[in-house]
């Protein structure tokens, strides 16, 4: 076994990876940006290297540097996480040129599942089922076209070397195609640098079910499925396994091409096989298609980890240091359900923003295994995925599991962001999902009433006025030469509360607001009006927070500001979060019109249209291609136009 290791990752996986080396007794080596330097993963880790400027092409991304902080510090191999050079062949050879071990597969493995297209002949010619379609070299639209018709609509066109939704379209119909494609192939050469798309049938009621799968390079097994069809715009939101309604005789089919897929390539370490599935009439074993292979630990393996028992960095660790695999397939067996939500930093109402800031407050329950990269007084960085933690429960069966995650999601406690909480307690409450009815599209179909954010009643306003006071803290709420009355207000959101809370004894207040009075007593819970009310109160600076199910999120807004005049007058094009400028449309002088595009932002490894307010002329560009700029920054002003 080896004796130290390097991650080359951030976040909540070189923390997760950190973890478990060292409860092996394997010192660790950080690597971290000018972003990171305070950073959880550091923290954790034996030694630390700095690497470089915050943007990952500028540290996480430079193999050689990275390379150079193991052998400094005597690294005997490098772990890749998830993301960044982990699907790097070219890395692969340099740790081995090096002389250091990549925990990972060999960089002809990589090579060979890169491609969809050249994945999918290699699958195809394996004996694993592909989805019906079109792989060939032939990139000429007409061809493209033909190939389309054969297949028949609707189809779905995919760049061959994309991911995470890029350069893919769906068509309809063949009228649709011409548009489709160039849109497609523009797409794919701005974000892989290659056009080439390949044409598959468009299943109707898509299901997205994984298996995952681990091999020494010459054997492998399957852990089991992981179903991950909750997905918005081709991201995972919620992942469970084992797959709702999967039988026996299924199960053991997708095991079995998961597995000759791994051993087709001589797959070592842990990897994951990708299966279409349609979900029309329930699962069938001529139902599920090869689709992609990721050759890395996945996000969502905490999932498989709960209902197997299973380490899957500790048998990384183990495979990629010489030792056979832990268990054969006959040792492994499923118990139990487990889901995993991803809990971001995004601003959901406004069409999921990444958000930014410092987490002021961070409390994960105990019911839950909280894989996290930030603890709270960290900051959301604009450079990074915002993720700020996946939390995954286990249950005896999926009802019970189902159950312990829409609980979860109640009592996680997140102060200084927003976050999609509530969007994610929304599916965990959702009917069709309970029932296991899930499919590909079933947040689209449903998203007007999964982003609705929960509005504070009384009773949390209430609980907010006396908090931000500093009154649930005191150790007697009532004292002679205090005054009897104080007077606050809440901003949440637009709207402004003005509130005045009267001290009546010890722990004993009235709360008065929008013409109405409420009684509030303090013991082992709230009582307001009456009625016991379970909830945590939060004062931060200039923030109170009441966890209450949900967490509300007030501001204190000074009485000499309170009367000011807030309101925008649609003159200034704001950032709406810290990001690169990563190109201008607008010049001085421009006539636009509400809607044009005038800028584009890129924040988090998205990239966001910002729009003209309304129509007018643009008098003046503030910033330029390139500009690295703080939410809120003044981007492009705008005047009205001459009669």
């Amino acid at each position: 076994m080896f004796t130290k290791i390097l991650i080359a990752n951030r976040g909540e996986i070189a923390c997760r990876v950190m973890e478990t080396a060292h409860d092996m007794g394997v010192a660790t080596v950080a690597v971290y940006s000018d972003a990171d330097a305070a950073s959880k993963h550091v923290a954790l880790a034996g030694q630390a290297v700095h690497i470089g400027g915050s943007a990952p092409a500028d540290s996480y991304l430079r193999g050689d540097v990275i390379i150079a902080a193991a052998l400094k510090t005597g690294a005997q191999a490098i772990h890749p996480g998830y993301g960044f050079l982990s699907e790097n062949p070219d890395f692969v050879e340099a740790c081995t040129a090096a002389g250091l071990v990549f925990i990972g597969p060999s960089a002809k493995a990589i090579r060979a599942m890169g491609l969809k297209d050249a994945a999918k002949v290699l699958m195809q010619e394996a004996g694993v089922p592909v989805v019906p379609g079109y792989l060939g070299e032939d990139q000429d639209p007409s061809h493209l076209a033909t190939e389309a018709d054969k297949i028949g609509y609707p189809v779905l066109i995919k760049a061959v070397a994309g991911g995470g939704g890029k350069g893919m379209r769906l068509v309809e119909a063949a009228g649709e195609f011409a548009d489709a494609l160039t849109a497609a192939k523009a797409e794919a050469l701005n974000g892989f640098g290659n056009d080439h798309v390949l044409i598959e049938k468009y299943i109707q009621q898509p299901r997205h079910i994984e298996v995952q799968v681990f091999g020494d390079g010459t054997h492998a097994v399957h852990l089991f499925e992981r179903d991950c069809s909750l997905q918005r715009r081709h991201q995972k939101v919620i992942e469970e396994a084992p797959a709702p309604d999967m039988t026996n005789e299924v199960r053991a089919a997708m095991g079995a091409a998961a597995v000759t897929a791994a051993e087709a390539i001589g797959y070592s370490g842990a990897g994951t096989i990708e299966f279409i599935v349609d979900g029309a009439n329930g699962l069938r074993v001529d139902g599920f298609w090869f689709m992609e292979m990721n050759t890395r630990l996945q996000v969502e393996h905490p999932v498989t980890e709960a209902i197997t028992g299973v380490d899957l960095v500790e048998w990384q660790l183990r495979v990629a240091a010489g030792e056979p695999l832990p268990k054969a397939q006959g040792d492994l067996q499923i118990n139990g359900h487990s889901f995993e939500a991803r809990l971001y930093a995004e601003d959901v109402p406004a069409g999921f923003l990444p958000a930014t800031g410092t987490l002021t407050h961070l409390a994960f329950p105990e019911a839950a295994r909280a894989d996290s990269g930030v603890r709270a007084g960290d900051v959301t960085s604009p450079f990074y995925d915002p993720m700020i933690a996946k939390l995954t429960v286990h249950g005896a069966n999926r009802a019970e599991a189902l159950g312990k995650l829409a609980r979860v999601l109640e009592t996680t406690e997140v102060g200084g962001s927003v976050t999609n909480l509530a969007f994610l307690h929304a599916l965990a409450l959702h009917e069709g999902f309970g029932r296991g009815e899930v499919d590909t599209g079933l947040i689209a179909r449903d998203l007007a009433a999964l982003v609705v954010e929960p509005v504070a009643d009384d009773a949390v306003v209430a609980l907010a006025a006396i908090g931000a006071l500093g009154l649930d803290k005191a150790a007697n709420g009532f004292a002679l030469w205090a005054p009897l009355q104080r007077t606050v207000v809440l901003r949440s959101g637009e709207e402004e509360i003005a509130t005045k809370v009267a001290t009546l004894g010890e722990g004993r207040f009235e709360v008065a607001f929008a013409d109405a009075v409420h009684t509030v007593a303090q013991g082992a819970h709230w009582v307001v009006d009456g009625q016991s009310v379970t909830a945590k109160v939060v004062l931060l600076g200039e923030t109170v927070s009441v966890f209450a199910g949900h967490g509300f999120h007030f501001d204190i807004v000074d009485p000499l500001e309170a009367d000011a005049n807030h309101a925008g007058d649609g003159n200034l094009i704001e950032a709406p979060m810290p990001g690169l400028v990563k190109a201008v449309f607008a010049t001085a002088g421009q006539v636009v019109a509400a809607g044009d595009r005038l800028a584009i932002l890129e924040a988090m490894k998205m990239e966001h249209a910002l729009l003209a307010i309304r129509d007018g002329v643009v008098a003046e560009v503030f910033v330029a291609e390139g500009d690295q700029v703080e939410a809120g920054a003044a981007l492009i002003g705008l005047e009205e136009a001459e009669e």
